[in-house]
């Protein structure tokens, strides 16, 4: 996610690059053909450009709004898992303390669970990390035993695999006296939050946005940029350095368009691991930390930080 006010001007042009070079290309060499060849017949007048260009508008914007409002999802999901992971935090913490004083309590047994149902939230946050990436699940083996990870790792989800190991410690702890009364039901209300969280930015990973929007938005900037020139060749004084200025304006208003389009086209996909794409592994720092703490761990981690004004 970018937090930095100005843009790199090398970052941009590395989403831009190729339709600019073409832009660039062919804005000047219809300039040059026109003035050194004087070979002006293709030009076209202002109306049609202008059509074209509020039509490309809208759809550009149409566009747009569709992409950020996926990136909005993805990023609402992953405030409902953190907020969903604190609660289940906190549940873990008091229900296996306030047992304290039942006959069935040990303590060793009750811290024991308490950390890893932590360790296994933190486990969880990250696989989702990690799938939705398409990232390998090598950094879970220093969050789960050996055992754990080898069924983890087997399973096509791995997120909902370790769901079912936090599921199991949570009845196992009803069963030897951690837990008791409601405690469980309470508990798995989050497991279940967290679980459609999951559903969420699964479904937003695995449907893209419908491929005309893409396809048809990048052909008609093409058609609009070919046609620019063209255009402004015809509306400008054909006297001393007056044609060349059509060569800029094509560059310039092109470009406008062309950033559009790749905005939106960098939104579409909020979970690639580009710097435009929701922070997860900030987010998941955030996870950690706060859960830690409720445990009551004064050694936490150092907060995710923005590097180069990005945050990932």
């Amino acid at each position: 996610m970018i937090v930095k006010r100005t843009f790199s001007p090398g970052r941009v042009w590395s989403y831009i690059r190729g339709p600019m070079i073409y832009t660039i290309g062919w804005a000047t060499a219809s300039t040059a053909l026109s003035v050194f060849l004087s070979i002006d017949s293709w030009h076209i007048g202002a109306m049609p450009i202008g059509i074209l260009g509020s039509a490309l508008a809208i759809f550009i914007a149409f566009r747009n709004n569709s992409s950020y409002a996926r990136w909005w999802e993805a990023r609402t999901a992953w405030g409902g898992i953190v907020t969903a992971a604190r609660v289940l935090a906190r549940l873990v913490v008091t229900f296996a303390d306030s047992h304290a004083n039942t006959p069935h309590y040990d303590r060793e047994r009750s811290e024991e669970f308490k950390r890893r149902m932590i360790q296994l939230m933190h486990a969880w946050v990250h696989a989702l990390r990690l799938q939705l990436r398409d990232e390998p699940l090598d950094p879970l083996q220093t969050r789960l035993d050996s055992r754990d990870f080898s069924m983890v790792a087997a399973t096509p989800n791995a997120p909902t695999a370790i769901q079912m190991i936090m599921a199991n410690h949570i009845y196992d702890a009803m069963g030897n006296g951690t837990l008791a009364g409601f405690d469980s039901f309470q508990i798995e209300g989050q497991l279940l939050a967290l679980a459609n969280h999951q559903g969420t930015v699964e479904r937003i990973k695995h449907t893209p946005l419908p491929r005309q929007y893409d396809v048809f938005t990048r052909v008609f900037v093409l058609v609009f940029v070919t046609l620019l020139p063209l255009a402004l060749q015809d509306t400008l004084p054909r006297d001393g350095w007056l044609p060349w200025l059509a060569t800029l304006l094509s560059v310039i208003i092109g470009g406008v368009f062309i950033v559009m389009e790749r905005t939106g086209a960098a939104n579409e996909d909020p979970f690639e691991g580009a710097v435009t794409d929701v922070p997860m592994s900030a987010l998941c720092r955030t996870i950690e930390r706060d859960t830690l703490s409720i445990l009551g761990k004064a050694d936490l981690p150092p907060a995710a930080e923005a590097i180069h004004g990005y945050l990932m």
